[in-house]
C-alpha cells in the first residue's frame, strides 16, 4: 500500500510482522474507531524494499485508514499480508514517480501494489448538499488525469502544475492524495491494460475514480459488486 496518510521525512517501509490498526482521523462516528484490521505484515518483502539505502525499515507504524479502509473491503478476512511504503515529503513529483518504477520489481514477485488517495481531494470545499455532483474545476482536473493515464503518459502526470497552478491548488491544496497515483504509474509498463472499475465524484470536491492496471478479468468481478453510496461509505469507513 502507498497511502496518502503516511507522510514522512525520508521514505520508510513498514516492516512489522503484525501491523497495528491506526485510526488517524477525528470527528467521525464511534464505530469507525472500533474497526480492527489484523492482517499480517510482510517483513521479508519490506526488507527487500529497504535494501534501497534511501528507504528505512519502520516497525512502529501500522495500517492507517488510507490502507485498512480499502483492504477490509477487498480482503475482509484480513488474511492477505499487507505492508505500506510512506510518502517522502522531500521528493518532487518526478522523484515519487521514479520510486514507483523502483518498486515495479515487487509485482514480479506476486505483490499487488495499491495506491490509496484521490485524483481530486479538497475536503474544505465539500458540498454536503451535492453528494454525487462535482465542481467544474474538479471535473477539469479529473479529465486531465484520465487521458494521461490511458496514454501511460507518466511525464504529464508528474507535472500536474502544467495544467495550471490554480487548477492544481483547487484539486489538491496539499498533494499527498495525488502522489499514490505516481507510484502506481511508475510500477506499470506498456503491457498493462488500463481500466476504470469505478468513476464518479463525492460531495463535489472528491474524485473517486478507481484505476486498475493489468488483465481485465478481475475488473469484471469488481464491476459486478455493488458499490456503496457516499453516505454508506461515511458510515462504514
Amino acid at each position: 500500500m502507498v497511502a496518502a496518510h503516511w507522510v514522512t521525512t525520508g521514505a520508510r517501509v513498514l516492516s512489522s510482522a503484525h501491523p497495528k490498526t491506526i485510526h488517524d482521523f477525528y470527528g467521525f462516528p464511534r464505530p469507525l474507531y472500533e474497526v480492527q484490521y489484523p492482517a499480517p505484515g510482510a517483513p521479508d518483502e519490506a526488507k527487500e524494499v529497504a535494501r534501497d539505502p534511501e528507504i528505512a525499515a519502520d516497525d512502529q507504524w501500522g495500517l492507517d485508514h488510507g490502507s485498512w479502509s480499502v483492504l477490509r473491503h477487498m480482503y475482509p478476512q484480513a488474511d492477505v499480508p499487507a505492508f505500506q511504503l510512506s510518502l517522502d515529503e522531500r521528493r518532487s513529483f518526478k522523484e515519487h514517480l521514479e520510486l514507483g518504477h523502483e518498486i515495479q520489481s515487487l509485482r514480479e514477485r506476486g505483490v499487488l501494489i495499491l495506491g490509496s488517495g484521490n485524483i481530486v481531494h479538497h475536503l474544505s470545499r465539500m458540498d454536503w448538499d451535492n453528494p454525487s455532483g462535482a465542481y467544474d474545476w474538479a471535473v477539469e482536473f479529473d479529465a486531465e488525469v484520465k487521458p494521461a493515464v490511458v496514454a501511460q503518459d507518466a511525464n504529464s502526470l508528474a507535472q500536474p502544475q502544467k495544467w495550471g497552478d490554480a487548477l492544481l491548488a483547487a484539486a489538491h491544496p496539499s498533494v499527498e492524495h495525488y502522489l499514490p497515483l505516481l507510484y502506481c504509474m511508475g510500477s506499470t509498463d506498456e503491457c498493462d491494460q488500463v481500466s476504470y472499475p469505478y468513476e464518479g465524484f463525492d460531495f463535489a470536491s472528491i474524485s473517486m475514480r478507481m484505476i486498475r492496471f493489468g488483465e481485465p478479468k478481475t475488473v469484471d468481478l469488481m464491476r459486478a459488486r455493488s458499490f456503496p453510496s457516499p453516505e454508506e461509505r461515511l458510515r462504514s469507513g
